[in-house]
Order: C-alpha cells, then sequence, then structure tokens
C-alpha cells in the first residue's frame, strides 16, 4: 500500500469520522461504511452483524461497543430522511474490520489500523494500572511511617511497630504474615506489600489510617491497646471485602511493585526522548 495512501485513510479515520461525546471516542457506522470501502448499507450491515457475534462470543456486551442512533440524511429538493446508524467504539471498529472484505485496500488498512490502536489504548490502560499500584504502596509506606511515629509518641518506643504490624496481617489475611510471604514466595528480606495488588495496599492503609486516627484521638499508650485497635481495624476491612467477594488470601500476588516502578521510570524517560509516539513493549 502506497504511502500517500496510508497518509490519507489515517487523515480520513482520525479526522474525518472519528468523534468524541462526554469525552468517549466513537465512530458512526455509516461513516465508517464508506471510509471501508462499502457502497451500499446491507452489505456492510452483514460485516457489523459478525462483527456483533464477535463481540458477544469474546464476553464483551454488545450495547457497550455498538449504540443504536439515528443519523438524518438530505434528500432531493430539501427534505430529509432519519435512517438507522450505530455509535461504534474504537474495538467495535476493529471488530467489524475483521470482518470485512479483505480484498479491500480500506479493510487492510483498517485491520491494522484499529489492531495497533486498540493494542495501544490497552498498553495505556494497562500503565495507568500500574501507575495506581505504585503511588499506592508509597501511600502506604508513608502512612506505616506514620503510626511506627504515633507508637513511639505515645509508647515510649517503636519496637513494638514490627509486632502490630505483623498482627494486623494475620487479621487481614486470616493467617500469619510470614505464611503470606511463603504463599506469594515474596524474598525474606522484602516487606509483603511489595507484592501485594492493589487493592490490598489499600485495604491495609485504610486500616493503618483508622489506627492512627483512634491511637491519638483516645490517647492510647500502651502496645497492646495499639494492637487491639489495629487487629479490629484489620478484620473490619477484611470483612468488608469478604462481604464484597474478595478473599485477601486467595488473591495472587502481584509483579514486584520495585520492577514496575523502574519500568514505568524507565518508560517516562524514553517517551521524554520520542514525544511523538507511545513507547512500546520490548
Amino acid at each position: 500500500m502506497k504511502t500517500e495512501l496510508i497518509r490519507s485513510l489515517t487523515e480520513n479515520f482520525e479526522g474525518h469520522a472519528q468523534q468524541t461525546e462526554g469525552g468517549v471516542e466513537y465512530w458512526l457506522a455509516r461513516d465508517l461504511q464508506h471510509l471501508l470501502g462499502y457502497g451500499e448499507w446491507r452489505n456492510f450491515n452483514t460485516a457489523i452483524s459478525k462483527a456483533k457475534t464477535a463481540c458477544e462470543s469474546s464476553g464483551h456486551a454488545i450495547r457497550d461497543h455498538f449504540v443504536d442512533v439515528n443519523k438524518t440524511i438530505q434528500m432531493p429538493k430539501g427534505a430529509v430522511k432519519e435512517v438507522p446508524d450505530l455509535m461504534l467504539t474504537r474495538y467495535a471498529c476493529y471488530l467489524i474490520a475483521q470482518n470485512g472484505d479483505p480484498r479491500k485496500q480500506e479493510i487492510a488498512f483498517a485491520q491494522t489500523y484499529f489492531a495497533v490502536q486498540t493494542r495501544r489504548a490497552e498498553l495505556i490502560e494497562q500503565r495507568l494500572l500500574e501507575a495506581e499500584r505504585v503511588t499506592a504502596r508509597k501511600k502506604l509506606s508513608t502512612t506505616e511511617k506514620e503510626l511506627s511515629s504515633v507508637i513511639f509518641e505515645q509508647t515510649g518506643g517503636n519496637e513494638d511497630f514490627a509486632i502490630i504490624r505483623s498482627k494486623g496481617d494475620h487479621a487481614l489475611f486470616g493467617k500469619p504474615t510470614n505464611a503470606m510471604k511463603a504463599q506469594w514466595k515474596v524474598p525474606d528480606k522484602r516487606p509483603l506489600a511489595d507484592f501485594a495488588p492493589t487493592i490490598i495496599l489499600k485495604a491495609k492503609d485504610f486500616a493503618a489510617e483508622i489506627t492512627i486516627f483512634n491511637a491519638r484521638q483516645h490517647g492510647m499508650s500502651s502496645e497492646s491497646a495499639i494492637s487491639h485497635e489495629h487487629v479490629t481495624n484489620n478484620q473490619a476491612v477484611r470483612n468488608t471485602l469478604l462481604e464484597r467477594g474478595i478473599c485477601s488470601e486467595s488473591l495472587p500476588p502481584a509483579e514486584d511493585v520495585k520492577k514496575v516502578e523502574w519500568r514505568l521510570t524507565s518508560e517516562e524517560k524514553k517517551s521524554l526522548k520520542n514525544p511523538d509516539g507511545l513507547v512500546t513493549e520490548e
């Protein structure tokens, strides 16, 4: 496919047909019809039907990607007519292209274009989730440092911090910290939290924040009092998770958060060197 045609098709897909509503990106099916080289709607509708079937088979709700709308078109002598149309997500466009006539140059282009763009969107989503986890881990570290300070201020020593944190873990997971480290295959000298999923990091942080608040509010001055408070808070958080179908000790470990943070930092440096392109997986 010639460079000029690729450039022209890219401009048409991104500039003329692509639209947004409420921050959501979409294409109208009747615009996409012409971009994909279909002269008749009924022929294009066949590709749409196949795409809907593929969408449902992949476990996605059709209504989330194919939204029925009406489009007003101009008729002879100034008359107008409403015809059925569809608002399509990028994923829907990808499925339509995959089920289109591969002999058409436009279809061949669209299959690659939407596959690449969908992958880019997946990478962006993945990195946002990874950044959220790194942030959650940093927040937990800050909260635990504050809890350690509170223990020192109110009991005269912070050697009890490790004991209190361990008791909290036992209450949250229903088993000792060492047992969870063995289950998640966490290296001996690394904290359990470095391998915890984001939901667990936030759960631990929330319980610790409540402990800090109540320890100060009620002037708790002994390890036993603060331990009891921390255990109670972690048990409450555990019960909430269980009520929502989340069992802390049954969750798989997440990737080493230090590796995730290093990767994000490395990719950010690469993107600064190449501001026009998205860093892809190596």
